[in-house]
């Protein structure tokens, strides 16, 4: 089949997912690409004339390769040959300069800045698209060259902002502009301040365009929705499921992931999970409610040849489920249970969603619980009480314990079901 019969632009997120099983992975196993050692890289891809699905994630679902790979497919992170640095990229830029410059700047965003390796590619791939298009309308010159001569400021101006009209119309929102306009800016950024640049030639380019991230129509499952869900639950890997999902907000690949040593089970107050990488970085979710449910489901996998993870799977390179088959089951729950939004059923993210919503709720219901310490404080309201009166460390065990009620209301009468 030709690129041009796949339609990439006519597939839903999910429809692609099934394409990865359908087509990709086929090709991948034929071409002795395992794809339980990683996930393919954009050259493969390119090679066997899925070059197409890169556009259809960016333009259409705002995803990178990688994020559609790792966090909707449940491949690991690793390709097959690559390594975490800039030499074995392919930069497809001609100008040496150009592309030390880039490296130098991403060093220094990746050591000092502390960023996630995945943000750092991230960048990475779309400072090097910019360089690219820079070339191709202006010739193999650095980047940089100009920076340190005040009078080529309008020109240079004038050279930047033509790339930038290349990409207006390669990138169909105005989120996939911004993100590329705000890494380039910072690029340049960098060299002003610590490259002895005398100017950045995009500055005040946003109001050229005039480009706005719309408001996210991020739809969730309401209360009676999850409630419903848990319900249909019938094993306690089921529960657990859910929970992860709509009570500790965990993103699908990371529920699929679980293991039982990311767990610190103190004590009721500082029960966490611990990961030692998210999508920003490190981190830790608090799991204020559920632990009866992890614990028997600890107790059901324990003994001989159990590995640690929560949702184990045999025909798994991994050892554990997918991302995808977190989402499945949620929406196999979802359909048990009659549930849908906006006459859809409901995905794994919008379970996840939940746990923002109910957590907002708990912030305002904790605000509407200090009116009465701002009255006897003669406060005008409960935001000065909670900025000036409450200590970081009490205003975190209020927000964790209105939290905490919130989920006990949604959760707490099912949990002990037959």
């Amino acid at each position: 089949m030709s690129e041009s019969q796949y339609q990439w632009s006519r597939k839903s997120l999910d429809e692609l997912v099934d394409f990865y099983y359908s087509e990709i992975r086929p090709a991948m196993r034929e071409g002795d690409y395992d794809p339980d050692h990683g996930r393919p890289s954009y050259e493969w891809l390119a090679d066997h004339g899925f070059s197409g699905l890169s556009y259809a994630l960016q333009e259409h679902h705002d995803l990178t390769i990688k994020e559609f790979f790792v966090e909707e497919v449940g491949l690991g992170d690793d390709i097959p040959g690559d390594s975490d640095h800039d030499s074995v990229y392919d930069w497809s830029v001609r100008n040496d300069e150009t592309v030390t410059a880039i490296k130098t700047y991403l060093s220094t965003q990746r050591d000092r800045g502390e960023l996630a390796e995945s943000t750092v590619k991230s960048r990475r791939s779309r400072l090097a698209e910019y360089a690219r298009i820079y070339e191709q309308l202006h010739g193999a010159v650095s980047l940089t060259r100009t920076l340190d001569d005040i009078e080529e400021r309008s020109s240079e101006n004038d050279r930047c902002m033509e790339v930038f009209d290349v990409l207006k119309t390669r990138l169909s929102t105005d989120q996939s502009r911004l993100k590329y306009l705000g890494d380039v800016q910072q690029f340049y950024d960098y060299q002003v301040r610590f490259q002895g640049a005398k100017y950045n030639p995009l500055d005040g380019a946003n109001d050229q365009f005039r480009w706005e991230i719309d408001t996210p129509d991020n739809k969730t499952v309401d209360i009676e929705g999850m409630r419903a869900i848990y319900e249909a639950a019938e094993s306690i890997e089921e529960e657990l499921l859910v929970l992860a999902l709509g009570a500790w907000g965990l993103r699908p690949n990371e529920v699929a992931s679980l293991t039982l040593d990311q767990f610190v089970l103190d004590d009721d107050e500082d029960n966490r999970i611990v990961f030692e990488q998210r999508k920003n970085g490190p981190g830790e979710v608090a799991v204020l409610f559920g632990v009866d449910i992890l614990k028997q489901r600890i107790v059901d996998l324990d003994g001989p040849g159990w590995d640690g993870h929560l949702f184990p799977s045999g025909r798994s390179a991994t050892g554990h489920i997918t991302a995808q088959t977190v989402t499945n089951r949620f929406k196999q729950l979802a359909e048990t249970a009659g549930v849908t939004v906006e006459g859809e059923t409901p995905t794994a993210k919008m379970g996840r969603r939940f746990w923002y919503t109910t957590y907002n709720e708990a912030v305002k219901q904790m605000m509407e619980g200090l009116e009465g310490i701002a009255a006897d404080q003669g406060s005008s309201s409960t935001e000065i009480v909670s900025q000036n009166y409450l200590s970081e460390g009490e205003k975190r065990r209020y927000r964790r314990d209105s939290m905490r009620d919130e989920l006990k209301d949604v959760f707490a009468e099912l949990s002990n079901k037959e």
